[in-house]
């Protein structure tokens, strides 16, 4: 499984993020896609590898996309797998009555986390969505948050209320014009949203859980949240350890 033509792909709702699987089970870099109304960008064939041995898929994207990524990648020789949420993973223990109803993506991403390190985790995805999920010291997942991101915010803004910008402006703590009070208000928001689950994961657990962070739009937040560590390429990781187990290969540690 292992060797350039073993590649793992992430399809979420806005972008196609995807990486090599390297010898030992390491992540190449990372590449990845936009897509909008249900169509990938131009050209978007183009930056998908030439030769594919086998492939492992998480997707939250919409169905036709999905259907459109495997048949790229089967017309370059690749088997494909596809990743799903499963009441106990890579020691995290989901919490749902129904795990098949959280995002294979959230899953992914807490299995990770706890491959790195595996004290208490927030785990944070800032994408079209902005999730969070609590992970405790013995990998029970002990639930979670979804929210608009601070795009998204945006777009729904300005969809009820076209004069309003849907993008510019710099955060500041208090806008002086239009733009900047958005993105202090729509940042702010979500800012806000992961510190109070911070300070209530914090009551519940008794102690600071590590807070992890991942997603594109992690670049909007103006400054690192105190703690947090970045990894972008979290999910991706997370279905690296699904391919590996999958496969029966031993899954180096990621911290």
């Amino acid at each position: 499984m292992t060797g350039t033509d073993a590649w793992v792909f992430d399809l979420g709702n806005s972008r196609l993020k995807f990486a090599a699987l390297e010898p030992g089970g390491w992540l190449g870099d990372m590449a990845a896609v936009p897509h909008a109304q249900g169509a990938f960008a131009a050209g978007w064939q183009s930056a998908l590898p030439t030769r594919i041995g086998c492939a492992w898929i998480a997707s939250v994207g919409p169905p036709g996309l999905l259907q459109q990524l495997t048949a790229a990648l089967e017309s370059r020789g690749g088997q494909i797998g596809m990743a799903s949420t499963v009441p106990h993973f890579a020691g995290i223990t989901i919490a749902y009555a129904r795990p098949e109803r959280l995002g294979v993506d959230r899953l992914l991403a807490m299995a990770a986390a706890r491959a790195r390190d595996p004290s208490p985790a927030l785990v944070v995805g800032v994408g079209t969505a902005l999730t969070l999920d609590l992970v405790d010291a013995e990998g029970r997942h002990r639930g979670g948050r979804i929210a608009p991101s601070p795009s998204l915010m945006r777009e729904a803004l300005q969809r009820r209320a076209p004069h309003l910008p849907l993008d510019g402006g710099e955060y500041v703590e208090f806008g002086i014009d239009t733009a900047a009070a958005l993105a202090s208000g729509c940042v702010g928001a979500a800012m806000g949203l992961v510190e109070r689950s911070r300070r209530e994961a914090r009551a519940l657990l008794g102690s600071e859980p590590r807070v992890w962070l991942h997603g594109g739009g992690v670049a909007t937040l103006p400054e690192p949240l105190e703690g947090a560590t970045h990894a972008p390429a979290l999910v991706l990781e997370g279905l690296a350890l699904w391919a590996r187990r999958e496969t029966g290969d031993p899954a180096p540690s990621l911290g």
